[in-house]
């Protein structure tokens, strides 16, 4: 039997007989969306624009998800492995600087045998690993060649928001681990011309009230490496179940925007420890 166990919850479904985990994904990848994006950090985006691929569904699933909509549904184009791979030629026919694949990790094993494909066929342009930080370290191993730019979210800082906010109370400690195996596979960012060839991006986004996991986050980011490039995003906003009458109610203390000193503090505490700022 084919039972997944491609992340963490270790829902060991059958995909392919039609059963459905946590994330919600069939056996094929859903495409949300694809195009040239030049709204990503600015050595993702160079001239030509990240070629991103936006996949449906969600290993973390996160209540104040900004793409509510794509994560927690499956709306989009299924699409097997020759498919995906005729979508990557054609984002780097197009010029974009990379092949970026936002929310790969439930579709690991199709976007694997989609990137072997594309290769074969002249695909010459990074490939971005665009996830929530909620890996296995077992999956990522088995990317390793496949994947130049590793590029995790990492979230929470303590068990108590990782299983308040997503289900996930391993998840501080199953970031640190994805982390430390991106590190190993990729190794610090390295930029040529503006634009980032390999190694390992991370991406923080200030939570409200979370400024003290924000410390903690940043304190593990500079003893991986004092060199980690990091981007300290302050765009967090209520989308999701805390947009609604009913989400204010149930989750207070995320029904608002960080501060713009909370964002500050976070972004100075990341100077501090030396860390390399993406933006």
């Amino acid at each position: 039997m084919n039972l997944c166990r491609l992340c963490p919850r270790n829902c060991r479904v059958d995909r392919w007989a039609g059963e459905r985990g946590f994330c919600g994904a069939g056996a094929e990848a859903t495409v949300a969306s694809a195009g040239p994006h030049f709204g990503e950090e600015p050595c993702l985006v160079g001239r030509g624009g990240s070629g991103t691929i936006f996949l449906a569904g969600c290993n973390l699933r996160c209540v104040f998800c900004q793409n509510f909509d794509v994560s927690h549904r499956l709306v989009g184009e299924a699409m097997d492995a020759s498919g995906l791979a005729r979508l990557m030629l054609a984002l780097g026919a197009r010029g974009c600087e990379n092949i970026n694949f936002v929310t790969p990790t439930h579709v690991a094993a199709a976007l694997a045998e989609a990137i072997v494909e594309a290769r074969q066929r002249g695909l010459g342009v990074p490939i971005v690993w665009n996830s929530s930080g909620y890996e296995s370290v077992e999956v990522l191993r088995l990317l390793e060649g496949l994947v130049e730019i590793y590029m995790p979210d990492f979230k929470f800082g303590c068990s108590e928001s990782a299983e308040r906010y997503c289900r996930a109370p391993d998840y501080p400690q199953r970031a640190r681990e994805a982390l430390r195996e991106m590190q190993r596979q990729v190794g610090d960012l390295v930029i040529e011309g503006g634009v980032a060839r390999r190694g390992l991006l991370v991406r923080h986004l200030v939570m409200p009230g979370g400024l003290e996991e924000s410390r903690e986050i940043l304190s593990f980011l500079a003893s991986l490496s004092p060199r980690t490039f990091v981007n300290v995003m302050g765009q967090y906003r209520p989308e999701g179940v805390p947009a609604t009458a009913e989400g204010r109610a149930e989750y207070p203390e995320i029904a608002r925007q960080p501060t713009g000193k909370e964002i500050a503090e976070a972004r100075a505490e990341a100077q501090r420890l030396g860390l390399r700022l993406a933006r």
